[in-house]
């Protein structure tokens, strides 16, 4: 198999997608944080004392979407043209599940913007209630769907 971020020499590179024809793009990626009862309620009934914690979440989750490319090093800079963002409460398993939506028109993927985003919302959750439970779980973080591009469509 050969890995389009490497060259002919086995050297890394960015991928040259000037070629590459421009489409609508869109991807969707999801990811869960698992909690003690005690910190659930806490974000649940925003008594955390670091504020709202989910609207914090989804306010980095749109900025770490935004700044995949500084991230991730062979991620182009993308003109994103969307981010929506959803969390799901799961009171039954004291969690809560992410999803991140990135959309453009252009000549690559939104995956990786759509993951990053996903683990930045995540990780702000933990941070916002370590206080409360330092044993919180991440994961997993997965793609959900992606649409647009010459490798076609994907859906979990």
């Amino acid at each position: 198999m050969h890995l389009t971020h490497l060259d002919d020499k086995e050297r890394p590179k960015m991928v040259d997608v000037s070629n590459k024809e421009h489409t609508t793009r869109e991807a969707t990626a999801s990811g869960i944080i698992t909690m003690s009862p005690d910190a659930y309620e806490a974000v649940v009934n925003q008594s955390s004392k670091k504020g709202p914690v989910l609207q914090t979440a989804v306010v980095a989750a749109i900025m770490g979407t935004k700044k995949t490319s500084e991230l991730i090093p062979m991620c182009h800079p993308l003109n994103l043209s969307g981010i929506h963002c959803d969390i799901e409460e799961l009171a039954h398993r004291h969690s809560f599940k992410l999803y991140v939506t990135a959309r453009l028109s252009g000549q690559t993927g939104v995956e990786m913007e759509a993951l990053t985003g996903v683990s930045i919302g995540l990780l702000t959750i933990y941070d916002m209630v370590k206080a409360i439970d330092k044993s919180m779980v991440i994961g997993p973080i997965q793609l959900e769907s992606k649409s647009g591009g010459k490798s076609g469509d994907f859906k979990r």
